[in-house]
C-alpha cells in the first residue's frame, strides 16, 4: 500500500494487465512534477511504465472526439475514456469528470 496526498492507494499487483494510454503519463507526469520534483513525477509513473502504454491513433481519436461531445468533458479525458472504452478496460479514476461514465470505477476524493 502507498500514500499519496494522504490518501492510500494500492499497489498494482498485475501489471501486465495494465492498460496505460500515454496522455496518462503526461497528465500524471505533469502533475507531480508541478506539486513535487522530477524525480518525485517520475517514481510516479514508474508502475504505469510496466504496463501496456497506448499511443493515440486514428480509432482512439476519433472515438475520443465522439465520447468529448456526448460526455462533454476535456480532451485529455475523452482520449482516456476512448482508449479503455477500446481495449474493454476499467478506467480507474479521482477526476470528477469520470464520475457515471461507461467503464469507470471512480473514487471520489476526501
Amino acid at each position: 500500500m502507498m500514500e499519496y496526498q494522504n490518501v492510500k492507494l494500492k499497489t498494482i499487483e498485475n501489471t501486465k494487465d495494465l492498460i496505460v494510454p500515454s496522455i496518462s503519463l503526461l497528465e500524471v507526469f505533469k502533475h507531480v512534477l508541478r506539486q513535487c520534483s522530477e524525480e518525485k513525477a517520475l517514481e510516479s509513473i514508474e508502475c504505469m511504465l510496466q504496463g501496456t502504454i497506448v499511443d493515440l491513433n486514428v480509432e482512439i481519436s476519433l472515438s475520443a472526439a465522439k465520447l468529448g461531445v456526448i460526455h462533454k468533458i476535456p480532451l485529455a479525458d475523452s482520449i482516456i475514456l476512448a482508449t479503455g472504452l477500446t481495449y474493454d478496460a476499467m478506467i480507474w479514476s479521482r477526476d470528477a469528470d469520470f464520475e457515471g461514465l461507461p467503464n469507470v470505477k471512480y473514487v471520489r476524493k476526501k
